[in-house]
């Protein structure tokens, strides 16, 4: 193949082309060379010389066409699995997202029952039944499963006696880890808890692949349940307490409104007695003016010891409150709640105690014979404005002292004792100026 032309050398003056020249006298040593080897040969050997360039040169061709095809393959191939495995992770990170959300809705209290009982006494029946059947299965060698041809020096009950015991060995690792997840269990986290067991399951059948020793299904699935049963024990073993602190709180609540009943009574009875006394002494001396007034007396004593005794009488009967605390939670939130004092004021103060830096502003209160009734009914309308969802004991809400006036408005007819629009907030205020 001749040799390919030199390009032209961009120059200018002398000195270019001086330059120009001496590529073209280069060029011209090789032609010459060339030509004078295509003289020595012969037009067949010439054709042939050609023929096998050309060929070469097809061949070159082909070779680079097909590796081309070759690697746009290779690289079509790599962009699909490159998709695949993208699909593969935004699924993987979705699963992972909705597994933490679920750990702490669980976490918080927002637990899913797996097999929901009626109570804590259940689930612990249901999870005794349950030991049972695991120790039965093991007795029953169908707890974990191997070969059963297996020859030690061309003896099979040697290989037999080996299986054994590497089966003990490799149930009793795996039991190890079951029952240490079963004792560290937290509601929330059973999903890692059922992935991590299943994980040392697949363990010990990768150690035990050559006597094929593994966990049976049967078997892993039963312990799978038990820490289910364990994680729904837990979770209704909690709420067990929750509602018997609410319980408690009630009863301290009823209690503390019996004891100003009775001492109420007992105040309303004495100074009853006194009158009567008064009105004695008065009879005696003849003054009837004084007797007929302090008569007007002793019925008012009497008409306020039958308005407790009704009171006592009608546990629904109290008054609900409106409040907030701008310093403690900010603004529009206000806490809903009723009480049964004689005096609600004195629940006010109690929640305004060390517990929150501020005491509370009053907006509102409504005594009603149904209080329990009319304190259910303001909560049901602001159920979507609850700040706490999962406890119901928490009575706060996103909404203004106004939002709740023309709610009571339109629910109730209920008179109000009290209400105020705008926080005083005196303490918090005072705060701020000091800053």
């Amino acid at each position: 193949m001749p040799p390919a032309p030199v390009p032209a050398t961009s120059g200018s003056g002398l000195f270019g082309k001086k330059k120009r020249m001496e590529e073209l006298e280069s060029e011209n040593a090789r032609l010459r060379e060339w030509v004078a080897r295509l003289q020595g040969m012969e037009a067949l050997e010439i054709a042939t010389a050609t023929e096998t360039l050309r060929e070469r040169q097809t061949q070159e061709e082909q070779r680079a066409q097909e590796t081309h095809v070759r690697w746009r393959s290779e690289i079509s191939r790599a962009e699909i699995e490159l998709e695949r495995v993208r699909s593969e992770a935004v699924r993987a990170r979705a699963g992972i997202v909705e597994t933490e959300e679920t750990a702490l809705l669980q976490e918080a209290g927002v637990y899913e029952y797996q097999h929901p009982l009626a109570d804590a006494v259940a689930y612990k029946a249901q999870l005794k039944t349950l030991k049972d059947t695991l120790k039965g299965m093991v007795r029953n060698d169908n707890a974990v499963l191997a070969a059963t041809d297996w020859q030690v020096n061309g003896s099979l009950a040697q290989g037999r006696a080996m299986v054994r015991d590497f089966s003990k060995l490799m149930l009793r690792a795996y039991n190890a880890e079951a029952d240490s997840l079963v004792r560290s269990m937290k509601p929330y986290k059973l999903a890692s808890a059922t992935d991590r067991l299943g994980k040392t399951r697949e363990t010990i059948a990768r150690l035990g692949k050559t006597m094929h020793i593994r966990i049976g299904d049967a078997y892993h699935h039963q312990r799978l349940y038990e820490l289910q049963l364990t994680a729904d024990h837990l979770a209704k073993v909690e709420e067990e307490k929750e509602r018997v602190r609410e319980e408690r709180e009630r009863q301290r609540e009823e209690e503390k409104a019996q004891r100003e009943f009775e001492r109420e009574k007992a105040r309303l009875l004495k100074e009853q007695s006194h009158y009567r006394s008064a009105l004695a002494k008065l009879e005696a001396r003849g003054d009837e003016a004084g007797a007929a007034q302090m008569r007007e007396k002793i019925a008012e004593a009497e008409e306020a010891i039958k308005g407790v005794n009704d009171r006592e009488a009608k546990i629904r009967a109290g008054y609900v409150y409106v409040i907030s605390n701008i310093g403690a939670f900010g603004e529009d939130m206000v806490k809903i709640g009723m009480t049964r004092r004689l005096d609600p004021m004195d629940r006010v103060r109690e929640l305004g105690d060390a517990s929150v830096p501020f005491r509370f502003d009053v907006h509102a209160l409504i005594f009603s014979e149904d209080a329990v009734g009319l304190e259910s009914r303001l909560h049901s309308e602001l159920e979507k404005r609850r700040v706490n969802r999962i406890n119901l004991r928490r009575e706060f809400f996103h909404a203004s002292p106004a939002d709740v006036r023309d709610l009571l408005a339109r629910i109730s007819g209920q008179h109000l004792l009290e209400y105020r629009e705008m926080p005083e907030a005196l303490e918090w205020r005072a705060s701020q100026n000091e800053n």
